[in-house]
């Protein structure tokens, strides 16, 4: 038992209280699941242990069962701990989707529009040309925008947190988009480095430099593309510490020892000290473009989306072959611009 938690164990299976176990009691046990230590996981939670300890006893008590046998130097799940854990995160999982379901059918009876951005997507013009096209035909839709990091700006759309994104190709199934503009890649490099002097480089002269990664749950293609992993010679890429937005990504590549590939705009919204861009020949472009969740491309609010970016890149359209880059067009899922 951890030191001043006291007595008073749950009752026997079959002899818990009538009280249903709360979500936030849920969450805990997921928590402590997973790091097995109540200090860790009080700071997680941003708790006292104490209180994560109040959590899991009455947890314990609800259910009638022991979850966890704890001493003061370990923290272990019962066999009934083992047994219910798959249950408590279907619940919590459950409990999730219907918050996201309920605040998904708020915005829509609001008319509220939220809108998702990565990087620096707020602030390029073809985005502002799209949220400004949108409140010109449709003033009394509320946009709400948000920033979003590399692991959750395509889990927003998929868990129904925003209506649309303004991101960088390409995107896994089930996501559809519409492009705005293509511009080239640049490769990002610490600032000391004698690659950095170059005014231009090729993919083969950073074959030994690491990659800045990304963390597991974002969508592994997505990043293949951006790493150029395999490379054109089809050798796999090293990669370096995880990082979870743009700034990280900066600060990693600072320090040394890794690069990244990104548009070549990062110029322009990311200057950095310790940080120098330099153009790579032989790079596919990059794409910028708005997205939505295939199945929800007729609700109101994301049909009104397409309609402005469609107007958007029709006005700056030029006249070009078939499949130029330039011309903005609505792709299947597996597109990359």
């Amino acid at each position: 038992m951890v030191a001043g938690e006291g007595g008073g164990g749950p009752r026997r299976a079959g002899t818990g209280t009538s009280a249903e176990p709360t979500a936030r009691q849920l969450r805990v046990f997921l928590a402590l699941s997973r790091e097995l230590h109540f200090g860790r996981t009080a700071d997680l939670l941003f708790v006292t242990q104490s209180a994560l300890s109040r959590q899991i006893r009455d947890l314990e008590r609800r259910l009638g069962l022991r979850l966890f046998e704890r001493t003061s130097r370990t923290v272990e799940l019962t066999d009934a701990g083992r047994a219910l854990l798959p249950e408590i995160r279907a619940a919590v999982e459950a409990a999730d989707r219907l918050r996201r379901a309920a605040a998904a059918q708020t915005r829509r009876l609001s008319g509220e529009l939220v809108a998702g951005v990565i990087g620096a997507e707020a602030f390029m013009p073809h985005t502002r040309a799209v949220l400004a096209e949108l409140r010109r035909r449709h003033p009394e839709v509320a946009v709400r925008v948000v920033s979003l990091g590399f692991a959750d700006h395509v889990a927003a759309l998929t868990r129904e947190e925003a209506d649309v994104v303004f991101l960088r190709p390409p995107v896994p199934e089930g996501i559809e988009f519409h492009r705005l503009a293509v511009e080239p890649r640049v490769a990002c490099l610490p600032a000391g480095d004698p690659l950095a002097a170059e005014p231009r480089l090729t993919t083969a002269q950073l074959a030994g430099y690491p990659v800045v990664d990304i963390p597991p749950e974002a969508p592994r293609g997505w990043w293949d593309f951006w790493a150029v992993d395999p490379r054109p010679d089809g050798s796999r890429v090293r990669y370096g510490p995880a990082v979870a937005d743009m700034e990280a990504l900066l600060h990693a590549v600072t320090q040394g020892g890794v690069m990244s590939f990104l548009p070549a705009a990062a110029r322009d919204f990311f200057p950095r000290p310790g940080v120098r861009y330099v153009d790579v020949t032989g790079l596919p472009p990059s794409a910028s473009a708005v997205a939505w969740l295939a199945r929800n491309r007729d609700r109101p609010a994301v049909a009104a989306v397409r309609r402005a970016a469609t107007a958007v890149t029709r006005s700056h359209r030029r006249p070009g072959p078939p499949g130029d880059p330039g011309r903005g067009a609505a792709r299947p899922p597996s597109g990359t611009g």
